[in-house]
């Protein structure tokens, strides 16, 4: 058998259809790999995103539903000086390039006051320690309410629109709160009535108040 017709059973017109064919086929899935994800990406096709801040929650939404954008709400606040339901922050903000049907993520304004938990303050810190974590969270302290009997300013209760409340309730930020500390007086008070009760002693042995006092007979 010659060489010529040895590689001819191989290299026939057959093969070489099949061979183009498999590369053709790869040349056009290469390209609508490409060009498909252009498509599914929106590649080219960026949205300006608008400032929503101090708009009112309806009007964002329409707003950016125009602009083929979609809004969430991942958070509420509270801020008196500005209208209820309105934004108060963005992400992304204003003025971002962005795909269409992206989400914007919203936190939207709410006249309910937030309430927090009171921290565990009562027979636990000072009057001063009290007052600067109470007001770091935002409560408004009134004077403090001073109570005979216990350690000078230590913290021994909190009030609240004149009932005392205890360690874990929730109240609402920017309320007035009223701690309760020991006055320290009567400790002295205490210390006389004992030194009073206490029986009169000499040389550990207890003497009566009145003794009977005998005179020598003549």
């Amino acid at each position: 058998m010659r060489v010529k017709d040895f590689f001819g059973k191989f290299v026939s017109r057959y093969l070489l259809l099949h061979l183009l064919g498999m590369v053709l086929f790869i040349v056009a899935l290469c390209l609508g790999v490409k060009y498909g994800l252009n498509i599914y990406t929106h590649h080219g096709e960026n949205v300006e995103v608008p400032d929503l801040t101090g708009m009112d929650f309806r009007q964002a939404v329409d707003l950016l539903d125009n602009n083929d954008l979609l809004i969430t709400v991942v958070d509420t606040g509270h801020n008196k000086k500005m209208p209820n339901q309105c934004i108060l922050n963005q992400t992304p903000t204003g003025g971002s390039k962005v795909k269409k049907n992206h989400c914007i993520y919203v936190s939207i304004n709410s006249h309910n006051m937030p309430s927090i938990k009171i921290p565990d303050l009562i027979n636990n810190c000072s009057y001063r320690e009290a007052q600067a974590r109470l007001t770091s969270l935002g409560f408004k302290m009134l004077e403090p309410v001073k109570r005979d009997g216990e350690p000078k300013d230590w913290v021994v209760g909190i009030k609240y629109r004149g009932r005392e409340i205890e360690t874990g309730e929730m109240i609402p930020i920017e309320s007035e709160l009223a701690l309760i500390i020991g006055n320290g007086a009567g400790d002295e008070e205490d210390e006389y009535d004992m030194m009073l009760d206490e029986p009169d002693s000499v040389n550990g042995s207890e003497v009566d108040d009145f003794e009977e006092v005998t005179f020598p007979e003549h």
